[in-house]
């Protein structure tokens, strides 16, 4: 039997696209819904982006449906949309919840719809709030035909702990890591006799020995006659820009930034973990240094975390330079710059390197460049592609970013740009993926950020 689906403002905000992806089911979504998009139209973000696509979309329907989109009209899924007005939707609320919002009256739609004899009908929204009520509206009202659902069309794993962290820790006998050794590399293929885990190009295998003992090694899965091997890493490593890797993930990390045959690189983890001081350093070494890049371009999103500052006086520059100071604070540590003056000072000499907010990065064609976008999280699915669409020939990007660190309304550690980007990516040969885990900014830092 055919569903019927009831979509939250923030689904529609979020995926401006999303009515064609409930393939041939009824879609509604009510009228307090197009008010509230209405007023997200003039925002110069992606959710105004969405906002406007909507609209368009909406008067495309309403065109060719001559006005009349109170009543069901056919998409192109297969299915149907229509606006949903029931003035009377919140009769059934009062005794639970007496205000009269807009999330209470979107909630009111759905569960007037369940009891009209229609068949199921799901409740969508990226609110968890909204969701936790309507759930306690189904028990406390036994609705059992009302389905309150979070948005799962970009959900592509149900939680972060199984985002792919790029490495595998593998138990093996001793001889193992001795060949690897002695060889330099090994079969992937024996590797299938001590772990079921799904192994990827670019992926690294840290061996560990069976029986307890400190003996380890680590490989990285490369292509090699069109089958993936184990090749070993050398057991020491090198400093870049002054910047010496501290752990093991961070010296996975330092393999694939400096790796030219890798085109994506995809750094997770959380704060002070050293994913924008590495990816600075090696931007830094193969564009000043080897000048294998034309121009380092670094930049990050505009997202406030907290209340927002408003408008700042200024130029451009002075503008942008409290949004993206945790960048300088890292050059200014690679450099060993006394003070932002001096620093400023050094940047003004370079001309092959360039620090930008990712408004201003959009739309642009980038080839032949590092490019770094740290705090992807706070990106959508559809930005991280129309920024990754734009690069161009010899361009290596960099995505950094903490999934658990989200300060945008409308995303969470699932949904978020790089947890997509990983999570679609992760087979391709030139994308190479690490999660870090350790933090080395400071005692305390590893302690806030394993413990608040």
């Amino acid at each position: 039997m055919l569903k019927t689906f009831v979509l939250d403002t923030n689904i529609l905000l979020h995926d401006a696209h999303s009515l064609f992806q409930f393939g041939g089911n009824h879609v509604v979504v009510p009228a307090i819904v197009i008010e509230e998009i209405d007023s997200k139209k003039r925002l110069m973000n992606e959710v105004g982006r969405n906002a406007r696509e909507f609209s368009r979309m909406y008067k495309k329907l309403r065109d060719t449906n001559k006005g009349k989109l109170d009543e069901p009209i056919p998409l192109d899924s297969g299915g149907t949309f229509r606006i949903e007005l029931n003035h009377r939707s919140f009769d059934k609320l009062r005794n639970e919840f007496s205000e009269d919002s807009n999330d209470n009256r979107i909630i009111a739609v759905a569960i007037n719809l369940s009891t009209d004899s229609i068949g199921d009908v799901v409740l969508v929204s990226n609110d968890t709030l909204m969701i936790a009520k309507a759930d306690a509206l189904k028990k406390s009202l036994d609705l059992p035909a009302f389905f309150p659902e979070l948005y799962e069309n970009d959900r592509l794993i149900d939680h972060l702990e199984r985002l792919h962290r790029g490495y595998h820790e593998i138990l093996v006998p001793p001889e193992v890591i001795d060949s690897l050794y002695k060889s330099g590399e090994l079969s992937i293929e024996i590797l299938r006799e001590y772990s079921t885990e799904e192994v990827y190009s670019q992926d690294f295998i840290l061996l560990k020995d069976l029986f307890g003992s400190s003996h380890s090694g680590i490989g990285r899965v490369l292509i090699h006659n069109q089958k993936l091997v184990i090749q070993g890493l050398n057991r020491e490593s090198e400093h870049i820009w002054g910047v010496l890797p501290k752990n093991v993930q961070q010296r996975m990390l330092m393999e694939l930034l400096m790796d030219k045959n890798v085109s994506l690189v995809c750094a997770t983890g959380k704060a002070g973990t050293g994913k924008t001081l590495l990816a600075l350093a090696a931007g830094l070494s193969q564009t000043e240094d080897e000048q294998h890049y034309q121009k380092l371009l670094v930049s990050k999103p505009v997202v406030p975390v907290g209340n927002d500052i408003g408008f700042l006086p200024g130029e451009k520059e002075e503008k942008l330079r409290p949004w993206i100071q945790p960048i300088y604070d890292n050059l200014e540590f690679l450099f060993d710059a006394k003070n932002e003056e001096e620093l400023n000072h050094i940047l003004s000499g370079l001309r092959t390197l360039k620090v930008e907010a990712l408004t201003y990065i959009r739309g642009r064609s980038i080839p032949n460049q590092f490019v770094i976008i740290d705090e992807v999280q706070n990106l959508s699915p559809h930005e991280v592609k129309t920024i990754l669409t734009r690069v161009g020939e010899g361009t290596k990007i960099v995505l950094i970013g903490d999934p658990e660190q989200i300060d945008h309304p409308y995303l969470d550690s699932v949904n978020n740009g790089l947890t997509y980007a990983v999570e679609r990516l992760k087979q391709e040969g030139e994308v190479g993926i690490i999660h870090l885990t350790s933090t080395e900014r400071s005692k305390l830092a590893e302690i806030a950020a394993r413990l608040l």
